[in-house]
């Protein structure tokens, strides 16, 4: 059993995470709160200018080109994954590596990464995966300049014809304990399932100016939005997981206090119940 002082020793050194593991989980409620309210704010913008641009792909038919909307190619299917730089986040980034380590294994067919986070760059290099660009240390907010840089690559990507498709792997966030990994089709924009296509209603409309200008300038503009807005919400989801680790980290180091309290008072006591059978005893023998 160990000694009363090793064991008050180890309670301190417990008490000392716990401050730590607190400190944490109230800087990342707090980034939560921002990160969580960007993220819902964008999510009407993003969604009713992706509704809008297939609308006018889908009515405009074949009128309408672009290298965006390009289904027939060649080559390999490259995947943008999204992880946080840093760890102490709970299951958070590995969800993300799981989903894509088993989209790895299942693939027949060569596979492109662009990793997003030092976790994600750091796992997939160590097993050897097909990594063609990586971007690392973007900071603790989502930021649109970010977006559009991975964007660009990605567009670059496909326009070149070195990815025939393009999907974006992040963390979708639902709330502060619900965190869905989500693969999202990114490239080629699909002109299908527009809201001019549901409840079969057929609309027309007069584009100015045309139809084209209009795919030619948006487009672009709808993919940059689409990685921020994937962006928005891994970052939202790495807050929550930090939150709800550092929380539950916290709680662990209270219970294991609770333990050791227990047993520093168990060893005090047997400490001075043996002390007092040593006086007993000296002066029984000296009585004696």
């Amino acid at each position: 059993m160990a000694s009363a002082r090793d064991i008050k020793r180890r309670i301190r050194s417990v008490q000392n995470s716990k401050k730590i593991t607190k400190a944490m989980e109230m800087v990342s409620a707090a980034k939560l709160r921002k990160s969580q309210e960007r993220t819902v704010a964008a999510r009407p913008y993003a969604q009713r200018l992706a509704e809008a641009l297939r609308e006018v792909a889908a009515h405009q038919g074949d009128d309408v080109t672009h290298p965006l909307l390009a289904k027939a190619r060649t080559g390999r299917t490259v995947y943008c994954v999204i992880t946080a730089d840093r760890g102490l986040a709970g299951p958070y980034n590995g969800n993300i590596i799981r989903l894509m380590n088993g989209i790895l294994r299942e693939a027949d067919e060569p596979i492109g990464l662009v990793v997003v986070g030092r976790k994600g760059n750091d796992f997939f290099k160590r097993r050897g995966a097909d990594i063609i660009g990586s971007f690392l240390n973007l900071g603790e907010e989502a930021r649109f300049s970010n977006a559009e840089e991975i964007a660009e690559a990605l567009m670059g990507l496909f326009v070149e014809g070195k990815a025939k498709e393009v999907k974006l792997v992040y963390t979708e966030f639902v709330s502060a304990v619900s965190l869905r990994p989500k693969v999202l089709d990114l490239l080629p924009v699909a002109p299908q399932g527009g809201s001019g296509e549901s409840g079969g209603v057929n609309r027309s409309y007069i584009h100015i100016p045309s139809a084209k200008r209009i795919i030619e300038e948006l487009l672009p503009k709808l993919v940059k939005n689409q990685v921020y807005q994937a962006l928005l919400e891994s970052k939202a989801s790495e807050h929550a997981a930090r939150m709800t680790a550092m929380r539950s980290a916290s709680d662990n180091a209270q219970g294991l206090i609770e333990d050791l309290t227990l047993q520093y008072n168990r060893a005090r006591q047997a400490g001075i119940t043996t002390e007092i059978l040593e006086v007993v005893g000296g002066a029984a023998a000296l009585n004696g």
